[in-house]
């Protein structure tokens, strides 16, 4: 009888073998699949009251049997701090910063189960503070940053999937969350979006984004971000967004430094950029903590037949229901 090896378990068998014999080329066949899922109704709220019997995975079009199925809040997570220094968020760069921090205390709350990382990114990426659940170290190394230069994004998240300190269980428990704070847009890197998102894919890393964007204004880096977040399962949220999207006449004279109306050094400016990244913080940090974690065994033929298997998860009962999950898997680890 052949034994079934579960993903996190056949990843960490790989590593170790390359690690002892660089030149040798293993594969390991994926025999079980992990999807973290999270479910919102129309207005955006979360819905964590569904069973097993109320979701249904689709591995390249066919039915699958959910052979595991877990809806614990506050589950193990390692998640990957990525911080934009590029010369883009000077304007708002004190607000991101403390947004930043604030994500640290949230989701490093000083129990064994939670670990973080943070990687700076401007030129190029640097991995400020390795996998720890110190939140105070991160928080050392966020209030002395100061942002200029490019923009190396992709390099960074590449360095966040091969080039830090593992946690025990990765990545399944702890799962494998990265947040990037940022507007998505990329001058310095070696890696490109493809790879890097394919490199999150096979190493199970879920993206979520807070774009420091503001209302207004057209981002190249909107569609990286979208891309990123989407692809793997996560979630991209606008602080700045809607910001002066109630002031009458703004959109007829858009800028960083606000309008006659709600400009900044104002009292009314400073309370809507606190307001829109307090509800960013708020969004990110209860999803990373409210998910479903999914997992089959799949049946769908021999896995050599596709490089990339596509996936789909739908909660047949609940139409209107946001579902997200990342897209699909590779069926071999790299």
């Amino acid at each position: 009888m052949v034994a079934r090896i579960p993903i996190a378990l056949a990843l960490v068998s790989l590593a170790l073998a390359q690690s002892d014999k660089p030149s040798k080329l293993i594969k390991v066949q994926v025999s079980e699949v992990i999807v973290p899922v999270t479910v919102t109704d129309e207005k955006g709220r979360f819905v964590s009251n569904l069973e097993a019997k109320d979701f249904r995975i689709l591995d390249e079009g066919k039915d699958q049997r959910i052979e595991f199925f877990s809806r614990d809040r506050n589950q193990p997570v390692v998640v990957g701090f990525l911080i934009d220094l590029s010369n883009n968020t000077r304007i708002q760069w004190k607000h991101f910063q403390d947004a930043a921090i604030e994500l640290v205390l949230n989701l490093l709350p000083g129990d064994k189960k939670y670990s973080g990382y943070l990687i700076s990114y401007s030129n190029e990426p640097e991995l400020q503070v390795n996998t720890t659940t110190q939140s105070d170290k991160l928080v050392e190394k966020l209030t002395k940053m100061k942002p200029g230069g490019g923009a190396a994004l992709y390099d960074a998240i590449y360095m966040a999937c091969k080039h830090r300190q593992l946690v025990d269980g990765e990545p399944y428990d702890p799962r494998r969350v990265l947040i990037v704070i940022g507007d998505g847009h990329d001058t310095a890197s070696k890696k490109s979006l493809d790879e890097v998102i394919e490199i999150a894919q096979r190493n199970l890393v879920t993206i979520y984004g807070i774009s420091t964007a503001s209302f207004g204004f057209t981002r190249e880096g909107d569609e990286n971000l979208q891309r990123l977040t989407s692809e793997t399962g996560g979630r991209l949220v606008y602080p700045l967004n809607d910001l002066y999207s109630d002031v009458d006449g703004y959109l007829s004279h858009p800028s960083d430094d606000g309008n006659y109306a709600m400009a900044v050094g104002m009292g009314a400016y400073a309370s809507e950029v606190s307001a829109g990244i307090f509800h960013a913080i708020a969004a990110i940090a209860g999803e990373v903590t409210t998910q479903y974690i999914l997992r089959y065994v799949p049946d769908t033929g021999p896995a050599s037949e596709k490089l990339f298997r596509n996936i789909k998860i739908v909660v047949p009962d609940l139409p209107q229901a946001k579902v997200r999950f990342r897209k699909g898997y590779y069926p071999f680890a790299p």
